[in-house]
């Protein structure tokens, strides 16, 4: 059966993104959704930890046009860039940061070399039909360009108590699923039980878990991590957890073997405390 050219394109930067069928995902947004300061002085500089990501072995990067623009050499034709064409800032007032707005187009994405573009959807938001109606029109023009479309699904809303609650989580994955996401990032739930029914939930559609804020203990990560993985995640997007990190090529390799190898968490904590 003959496939047509941009549902192969797909398959093909899918396949570079998630190899063995899993991936770590290096997210690098955070400049713009809570300014510098969630930057070590040293980390400032892009290209410091897009190089550090890149030698340590991520397996694909998301951030905005901007920072790819500045970086294009350093991981240009080496690694899958997935542009992020979504987001705010916290300085905007704050019953308005529950909504996610234009932050590039999906021709801009192409024309840099991107293999996916990357949107948030705030389910449960006020703004939920405005993200909604930007979602679908990246998802269709990248489904035009044989692009994948990842789909940050994350349940926020004043009718949400809790958008841990595995239930909620589920909810927001299914609405993923049923909006056309090819990828879907979302809240890890607590524990190994709760994750595998929102990874049935996906009913086939790769799901990562958000890497979330820094935890306080690098190890209590890797075990979130061991957890989504047991769990049938295919892997993770994780931002601040290795930028943060006294040594984040270290984080990154130790994700990697969890992730990759099915290394058990004992077997690498050393190389993150």
């Amino acid at each position: 059966m003959r496939h047509v050219y941009n549902d192969i394109g797909k398959r093909i930067r899918l396949k570079k993104i998630l190899r063995d069928d899993k991936a770590l995902i290096f997210a690098f947004d955070h400049g713009v959704e809570h300014g510098p300061k969630d930057f070590p002085e040293d980390r400032i500089d892009p290209r410091k930890i897009i190089s550090i990501a890149i030698d340590s072995g991520v397996d694909a990067i998301m951030t905005t046009l901007g920072i790819a623009s500045l970086t294009y050499d350093i991981w240009g034709g080496k690694i899958p860039m997935i542009i992020k064409l979504t987001g705010k800032t916290s300085l905007r007032p704050e019953k308005e940061r529950l909504l996610q707005s234009v932050f590039g187009y999906v021709r801009e994405a192409v024309a840099i070399g991107a293999d996916a573009v990357a949107a948030t959807v705030y389910w449960g938001s006020e703004y939920e039909d405005v993200m909604l109606d930007r979602w679908f029109s990246i998802r269709l023009t990248a489904e035009r360009y044989g692009l994948p479309a990842l789909q940050l699904a994350y349940p926020r809303g004043s009718a949400i108590k809790n958008m841990y609650d595995p239930e909620v989580v589920r909810y927001g994955v299914r609405a993923a699923v049923e909006s056309g996401a090819d990828l879907i990032k979302t809240y890890y739930t607590g524990s190994e039980e709760s994750f595998r029914r929102v990874v049935e939930t996906a009913a086939g559609v790769p799901i990562l878990m958000s890497g979330g804020a820094t935890r306080e203990d690098p190890v209590d990560f890797l075990r979130d991590v061991k957890s989504v993985m047991r769990a049938g995640a295919n892997g993770a997007v994780v931002g601040r957890n290795i930028f943060q990190h006294k040594d984040p090529g270290n984080m990154i390799k130790a994700l990697l073997k969890i992730i990759h190898e099915d290394k058990e968490v004992d077997e690498v904590a050393h190389l993150v405390e």
